[in-house]
């Protein structure tokens, strides 16, 4: 199994930036394999909003992106460590939500890389709040 961990949420005005960081973590030495491997997926909620899938990013290099946040949100490559980061500019008060990072054996497809479905781990969430 894998534990993740986000940190990097607060409170900014629209046009500013954050960086958004997702460690993860085998909870057992005998899936310590299993954790490099699994994909690294963020993902927001606002409120009275269905779960939205932002980003991913995988082991055989893969990365996608929701269309609402391409060209200002960036995810770091996944096979340059198991702490995933985030980072956020140019944002827009609809970026408001908390956001979430997730962990899937299966790697990055444009077709299924924002369906909560495909991920087996989540983390705990961390708040984004933009301001106009």
């Amino acid at each position: 199994e894998v534990k993740l961990v986000e940190s990097g949420g607060g409170s900014v005005q629209a046009g500013g930036s954050l960086r958004l960081s997702c460690a993860a973590a085998a909870t057992s030495p005998f899936s310590a394999d299993a954790a490099d491997n699994y994909s690294v997926g963020w993902f927001r909620q606002a409120p009275g909003k269905e779960r939205e899938g932002v980003a991913c990013t995988s082991s055989d290099g893969s990365i996608q992106y929701a269309e609402s946040v391409k060209g200002r949100f960036t995810i770091s490559d996944r096979n340059a460590g198991n702490t995933v980061y985030l980072q956020m500019n140019s944002l827009k008060p609809e970026d408001t939500a908390v956001y979430y990072c997730a962990a899937s054996l299966t790697y990055c497809s444009s077709t299924y890389f924002d369906a909560p479905a495909a991920y087996d781990f989540w983390g705990q969430g961390t708040q984004v709040t933009v301001s106009s």
